[in-house]
């Protein structure tokens, strides 16, 4: 990942409602949900809950999958955890010994 990719996403996070959709859509895993079931669950407006959707599709945090006339939505995790390891990825790097956290040396890892 680079920098510029880095910091689209967390210019789309850095919205409280777009922090809320993604956080939902990570408790739903795979299955994802329906915008009318995430406007429901976190009482958005769907003409809201579009505009923040899109901001997240474009900054690959979620994706979108067709189904009838209906979007499901799914948090795309993988994206997140390389967002993590991009700014873990030199943790501890001017400790002599290196790092000693288990947090640091299970994400960098």
């Amino acid at each position: 990942m680079d920098t510029k990719t880095a910091v689209q996403m967390f210019d789309s996070l850095a919205s409280e409602v777009r922090l809320d959709v993604f956080k939902l859509l990570v408790k739903f895993g795979e299955d994802g949900l329906v915008a009318g079931d995430i406007a429901s669950t976190l009482q958005i407006p769907s003409t809201n809950l579009s505009f923040h959707l899109k901001a997240l599709t474009h900054a690959g945090l979620i994706t979108a999958t067709q189904e009838g006339r209906y979007q499901r939505y799914r948090a795309n995790l993988t994206e997140m955890m390389g967002l993590v390891n991009f700014l873990m990825a030199e943790c501890c790097a001017q400790q002599q010994d290196g790092c000693s956290t288990v947090e640091c040396n299970l994400i960098s890892k």
